[in-house]
């Protein structure tokens, strides 16, 4: 009885690798889909870093303030 709990485990952790895996492949199409647009790419040519945070500021600290309630 212990063999097949250990092989429902090993199916359990091997689905999870798969699930985490695919994710990760759905993550890279889609960033490699949005980078090929042209204009998508001639918007974030002009964006420095310091823009980025400067904007994901707000939202960060919006997010800090929530979570402390």
């Amino acid at each position: 009885m212990s063999t097949i709990a250990s092989i429902r485990d090993a199916d359990v952790s091997d689905r999870d690798t798969l699930m985490f895996f695919g994710g990760l492949a759905c993550m890279v199409l889609g960033a490699g889909l949005v980078l090929s647009n042209r204009s998508i790419r001639r918007y974030l040519g002009d964006v420095s870093p310091g823009e980025l945070l400067e904007t994901a500021m707000p939202d960060v600290q919006r997010y800090m303030k929530l979570r402390a309630m």
